[in-house]
């Protein structure tokens, strides 16, 4: 068993904020490219998710967490 990534908290706390991806974009100022990643439940810089934790006035477990795979 191993764990990834999910990002499903984010895609919630954009919902409770009214905000969608382009949104988050233009407030972050990251990249299309990390936007898709996160979409994707891929990995991230750090620091791009210290920048969302910055617009969203959040910790990083509030947006991310790491769960069990089957593989």
């Amino acid at each position: 068993m191993g764990k990834t990534m999910s990002y499903n908290k984010l895609w919630k706390t954009l919902i409770d904020k009214g905000m969608n991806k382009k949104d988050l974009k233009n407030a972050t100022g990251i990249s299309t490219t990390a936007i898709a990643k996160l979409g994707k439940g891929e990995n991230v810089m750090t620091d791009t998710l210290l920048k969302i934790c910055g617009v969203l006035d959040c910790d990083i477990s509030d947006i991310c967490e790491a769960v069990k795979t089957d593989e």
